[in-house]
């Protein structure tokens, strides 16, 4: 007859295995669901606070979301990597017009019209989702295509080739054919009898803008977004590729040395933060703000590369910070509409003049404050010899 195991110690053994299973398993299930839920939070926070205030305030704070995209998109590139790219604008143009052109065109394919349909989560919310991710797709596809010949290039080699880009796609949106006008019935049996040759021709009204998207990103959609890509952009800068963007952004020369490949990571940085930009297009395009080629331009990329500056190269929080007082700054000095510009533009210069690194520097906001705490300094144990070393601490 066989005998059997009857081992005091392995039964114990085998229960601390299993629950440290158990304990892994949802503590990497709770890491990946915090921040889904705390973005899910943040979205229904300012929507909650949008309601509240008024419409006026409603869409400044839709403005406010898509420019943290934007800002923290572009920190990635000017931040983490230290290369000064001008194109960001160009990026957001190509993931604008092409979610606004999925969403337009896909309403007037199966609703017969483009006007917003009632509902916490319609077709119309996928077609913008789905089109939001296919411009984003195109722009980082624009980035792929733009960035591996052109960051073999530094400084202001590099802000010529960007800025060059954007000038390019705002002369190939002004040449684009005129938009479908939903209201017409002639053009739309047209759009729906051969739609696959009316949109190849891109038809997006060229320079009198892409009009009457459907709006259907509300604040919970742009700050959920929004904190999505703070906390990708978080994760990133504390990644080994993060590392790698960082060592980069410190000396190229070093960092190649210990084996990191430059143009791999640069391309890489310049593809996420393309993607990222393509996403701010998007929802831009459907919180009612039309789309003209001129966003495309260097004032808009100069915008955003003012608050990256202003925020701190290599800071998200600054980024933030800055993309949140460069938003809402300019519309509560909208009633001294003499000199707005002007006070805008001496609050700038001062900011510059007193904190030239930025609000954060390369710091996040969380680090400023756990710097100010008091430190426990080291004891010396007693009765030891003159030049021992103190002790360390207790934790």
């Amino acid at each position: 007859m066989a005998a059997t195991d009857t081992n005091p110690i392995a039964a114990p053994t085998d229960l601390a295995a299993h629950y440290a299973a158990i304990t892994g398993t949802g503590s990497m299930a709770l890491r990946i669901l915090a921040p889904i839920l705390a973005c899910l939070a943040v979205g229904l926070a300012v929507t909650g606070l949008g309601a509240a205030l008024g419409d006026y305030p409603d869409n400044v704070l839709k403005q406010v979301g898509v420019f943290i995209i934007a800002a923290v998109s572009l920190n990635i590139v000017n931040g983490f990597t230290g290369q000064f790219s001008m194109g960001h604008a160009g990026f957001m143009a190509v993931g604008g017009y092409v979610a606004a052109g999925v969403s337009y065109y896909a309403s007037l394919l199966y609703f017969g019209t483009a006007q917003a349909q009632d509902g916490l989560l319609t077709m119309g919310h996928v077609f913008m989702s789905l089109g939001v991710v296919v411009g984003a797709c195109a722009a980082a596809g624009m980035g792929y295509l733009v960035g591996l010949p052109s960051l073999r290039l530094r400084g202001d080699y590099l802000a010529i080739v960007t800025l060059g880009f954007g000038e390019i796609v705002r002369v190939i949106l002004q040449q684009t054919s005129p938009q479908v006008n939903a209201a017409d019935p002639a053009q739309l049996q047209a759009l729906r009898d051969a739609p696959f040759s009316t949109l190849i021709t891109l038809p997006f009204n060229g320079p009198l803008g892409f009009e009457a998207i459907p709006r259907y990103a509300n604040n919970a959609w742009v700050w959920a977004v929004a904190a999505a890509t703070c906390v990708v952009a978080y994760r990133v800068k504390t990644s080994s590729s993060g590392r790698a963007f960082l060592s980069i952004r410190e000396d190229e020369i070093a960092a190649r040395s210990m084996g990191i490949n430059l143009t791999r990571y640069k391309v890489r940085a310049f593809v996420l933060a393309a993607f990222f930009a393509g996403v701010a297009g998007g929802l831009l395009a459907h919180i009612g703000v039309p789309l003209s080629p001129v966003d495309a331009g260097f004032q808009r990329s100069f915008e955003i590369i003012i608050m990256v500056v202003l925020g701190g190269l290599g800071s998200i929080s600054g980024a933030v910070l800055a993309a949140v007082l460069l938003t809402v700054i300019p519309e509560l000095l909208r009633d001294l509409q003499q000199y707005r510009l002007i006070l805008y533009a001496l609050l700038l210069i001062l900011v510059m003049l007193l904190r030239p690194q930025g609000l954060f520097g390369v710091r996040e906001i969380w680090d400023l404050w756990s710097a100010k705490r008091p430190t426990t300094p080291p004891v010396t144990p007693p009765n030891s010899p003159p030049n021992s070393p103190p002790a360390e601490p207790a934790p």
